[in-house]
């Protein structure tokens, strides 16, 4: 996976066959991804890679990543549960997505026509972030350390393979995921983990 923020924007994103060559998603909707990225930037928000992708921090905390794929790209929000969205804009990422969390765009003009909606979500969320405020974690997920939820959240891919999973390989990934001190290291945990959590493997299967 990258590691450059502009490798995302020139190459994609590098977790599969297609990275670098003109059939990657993120050719398709390059427009699109540069404005969603100017969006984020101008709302304040900075700028990192995870899980190969383009994630936008304040006060400490993830607050939305970008995401392309062959049919449409996104702006997915992390503590979805807090957002309002009285038009519902937001979408499910998947069935057992707990919360609508994404923004998905088919065109690529999508976002700059939206740029106020997009702006407006991204600035609530800001607000959560820098007052300290998070949403009560649903049950399910109170074995799982924070990057993994996160990583999950990012990645709807991995979490419908994770729900799979049967809960004593579910318990397995949290154990290795938390006992590493940095929260760096637990991430870097998780996306080594992530072919054999798709190959419906616990941690300590090989």
């Amino acid at each position: 996976m990258i590691t450059d923020i502009e490798d995302f924007f020139t190459r994609g994103c590098g977790r599969c066959a297609r990275f670098a060559t003109a059939d990657c998603s993120t050719r398709r909707w390059e427009e699109g991804l540069r404005e969603l990225r100017r969006l984020c930037l101008e709302a304040g928000l900075s700028e990192t890679v995870k899980w190969g992708h383009p994630c936008y921090m304040h006060a400490g905390r993830n607050i939305a990543i970008i995401g392309a794929f062959r049919d449409d790209f996104r702006l997915s929000f992390f503590n979805a549960a807090l957002m309002r969205d009285p038009n519902r804009v937001l979408e499910r990422q998947g069935p057992n997505t707990q919360h609508p969390d994404m923004m998905r765009f088919v065109d690529n003009g999508q976002p700059a026509a939206m740029a106020a909606t997009v702006g407006a979500f991204l600035s609530e969320a800001a607000g959560y972030a820098q007052a300290g405020i998070k949403p009560q974690r649903e049950p399910s997920d109170n074995d799982l350390p924070d990057e993994l939820v996160d990583a999950l959240d990012a990645d709807p891919q991995l979490a419908e393979a994770f729900t799979r999973l049967t809960p004593g390989r579910r318990k397995s990934w949290a154990i290795v995921v938390r006992s590493a001190k940095k929260p760096e290291t637990r991430i870097a945990r998780i996306a080594a983990a992530r072919d054999r959590i798709l190959a419906g493997k616990g941690a300590t299967e090989r």
